[in-house]
């Protein structure tokens, strides 16, 4: 290896450490409070059009996916110019740093739908509260790039995910379980990146 390419790794190493001790500010509190707004309407889509959804278990699923999928959409979008603004130059390590820790839990929550569309109707119910318990281990997972508050967050998802699955029957299919769970997670997440980001500037201000 020359002392050139030496230096590239040193140099990649440096970044990625620094980045890992940084904390990732490319979420966006309105953007954030926005999809806490699109699960209210997507529970409000539910009630009216899949009455019972565990007779609708493909509907149920296209519903909520194409939530996720618009909410997961516009959080990226804001979440590249935030940390372009906010990063500078480290912009583009934070953003792999940050999809990575979240990834896993995406890519599974993602799949298990189709996989739970391929068990009996009986065991549909479940679906709702393992959604929200892989989402909770989400949050944990990147936690070390978010501000400490956020492991609050990461329980909220897990216990309403445990008290989903607790039900025991179809009733975890009601509306409330998934809108009023992540809309009230989603909004304590826009409320905490929104305080420290506050509390960011203001201390900047402070030291100019």
């Amino acid at each position: 290896m020359t002392d050139l390419n030496r230096a590239l790794v040193d140099i990649r190493d440096i970044r990625r450490q620094v980045a890992q001790a940084t904390e990732f500010r490319g979420y966006g509190p309105l953007t954030l409070s926005a999809t806490a707004v699109l699960a209210l309407l997507a529970g409000v889509l539910q009630s009216r059009w899949l009455p019972e959804p565990a007779n609708s278990p493909v509907q149920y699923v296209a519903l909520w996916l194409t939530t996720a999928l618009i909410c997961a959409a516009l959080i990226a979008s804001q979440m590249l110019a935030r940390a372009r603004r906010l990063h500078s130059g480290m912009a583009d390590e934070m953003v792999r740093m940050a999809v990575a820790q979240f990834l896993p839990a995406g890519v599974a929550g993602a799949i298990l739908p189709f996989v739970m569309l391929h068990v009996t109707h009986s065991m549909f119910w479940v679906l709702p509260g393992l959604w929200q318990i892989i989402f909770g281990l989400g949050v944990f997972a990147s936690c070390r790039c978010l501000p400490r508050p956020m492991v609050l967050v990461g329980a909220w998802f897990l216990l309403t995910g445990l008290a989903c699955v607790a039900l025991g029957d179809e009733r975890a299919l009601a509306p409330a379980t998934m809108s009023g769970a992540y809309a009230i997670g989603m909004m304590l997440v826009a409320a905490i990146h929104y305080l420290f980001a506050k509390k960011a500037t203001t201390d900047e201000e402070k030291e100019l």
